[in-house]
C-alpha cells in the first residue's frame, strides 16, 4: 500500500502499565485456554470501543467473555472500583488508576494487559479461528500503519485543533493535518468498501473508531466552519455510516456514555461546532439483530 495515504507516522501511545501476551505455548505461562481469560472495558472510550467490536466480529462472547463497565470511572483517580482489586494483586503496592481496558487471567487473578493493540491482536489469534481475519497474512505493516495515521493525523490533530489555551497559528496547522489526513482517507475510500482489503480488518475497527470520537468527542470543541470542512468527505462518511449499521459496530455505540465520559473529563470550551453533527449515528447504527435502532 505504499501508494496509500497511511505513511508512517510516530505512534503518540504511551508504554502500558501491563504488557503481557497471550501465546500458543504452555511455556509462556499465558497461553490460550477457552474462559480462561475475560475483558473489563468500557465502550465510551476508544480503546475499550475498539476492543468490543474485535470481540463481537471474532465471536468471542463463550471463549473470552467481557464485562463492560460504566462509562464515567466511579474513583476519583479516574479508575473503576470494580478494577482494583485485579490491579493490587498484578503490582505490589500499586497506586494508579484502576483504568480499563483490561485482559485478566481468571486462573491468576491477574492482568495479563492493558494494551489494546495487543489486546485484539491476541484475540484474533489465538480464540478468532473460523471468525473473519482481522489481522490477515502479510497485512500487519498496514495496519500498523493506519494505527499511527489514526492516532496521530484524526485523533491528536483534532485534539490540537480544539484545545483552549493554545496559539492559534498551532491550532490552524493541526487543523490543516486532519483536513490533509481526512481528504486523503476520503480518497482513497472512493469506490470501495474497506480500507485495505476486500473484507473486514483491524484497520477498519481502528479508522471507524476515530471517526466515532472525532464526530462526538472533538467537534465539540471546533469552530462551525471547521466542522464542515471535516463533513466534507462523502466517501469517508459514507463508510463510518455502513460500518455502524453493521450488528458487531453499532451495538457498541454508546453514545450517550461517550457525552457523559467527555464531560466529566473535559476541561476544554465548548465551541460554536458542537452543535453541527456530521452523522446521526443513533439512526444508522444496528442492533444485535442488524436492524437500525431508530
Amino acid at each position: 500500500m505504499s501508494s496509500t495515504p497511511l505513511a508512517a507516522i510516530p505512534s503518540p501511545r504511551s508504554a502500558p502499565t501491563f504488557r503481557g501476551r497471550i501465546g500458543r505455548d504452555a511455556r509462556s505461562g499465558h497461553y490460550a485456554v477457552p474462559r480462561r481469560y475475560r475483558l473489563h472495558l468500557s465502550t465510551a472510550c476508544a480503546d475499550g470501543l475498539r476492543i468490543a467490536v474485535t470481540h463481537s466480529l471474532l465471536g468471542l462472547d463463550e471463549s473470552c467473555p467481557a464485562v463492560f463497565l460504566s462509562a464515567v470511572p466511579d474513583c476519583p483517580s479516574g479508575g473503576h472500583s470494580a478494577l482494583r482489586p485485579l490491579y493490587e494483586a498484578s503490582a505490589h503496592r500499586y497506586s494508579g488508576p484502576a483504568a480499563a481496558p483490561v485482559l485478566s487471567d481468571d486462573w491468576s487473578g491477574r492482568i495479563v494487559s492493558t494494551h489494546a493493540p495487543d489486546i485484539m491482536r491476541d484475540l484474533a489469534r489465538h480464540f478468532g479461528e473460523g471468525g473473519p481475519q482481522l489481522y490477515p497474512c502479510g497485512a500487519e505493516s498496514e495496519i500498523e500503519a493506519v494505527e499511527r495515521l489514526c492516532a496521530e493525523g484524526i485523533e491528536d490533530a483534532a485534539q490540537r485543533a480544539g484545545a483552549a489555551g493554545v496559539e492559534q497559528d498551532e491550532r490552524d496547522e493541526a487543523l490543516g493535518r486532519l483536513l490533509e489526513t481526512l481528504g486523503s482517507l476520503d480518497r482513497w475510500l472512493d469506490g470501495r468498501e474497506h480500507l485495505i482489503r476486500d473484507e473486514l480488518t483491524a484497520a477498519d475497527v481502528e479508522l471507524w473508531v476515530s471517526l466515532v470520537q472525532l464526530d462526538t468527542v472533538h467537534r465539540n470543541h471546533l469552530d462551525a466552519a471547521a466542522v464542515q470542512r471535516i463533513a466534507d468527505h462523502p466517501h469517508l462518511w459514507a463508510y463510518g455510516r455502513r460500518l455502524a449499521a453493521h450488528p458487531a459496530f453499532g451495538t457498541h455505540l454508546d453514545l450517550d456514555g461517550i457525552a457523559r465520559r467527555h464531560h466529566a473529563h473535559c476541561r476544554g470550551l465548548e465551541a460554536a461546532g458542537a452543535a453541527v453533527q456530521i452523522l446521526d449515528w443513533a439512526a444508522h447504527a444496528a442492533d444485535e439483530t442488524g436492524a437500525c435502532r431508530s
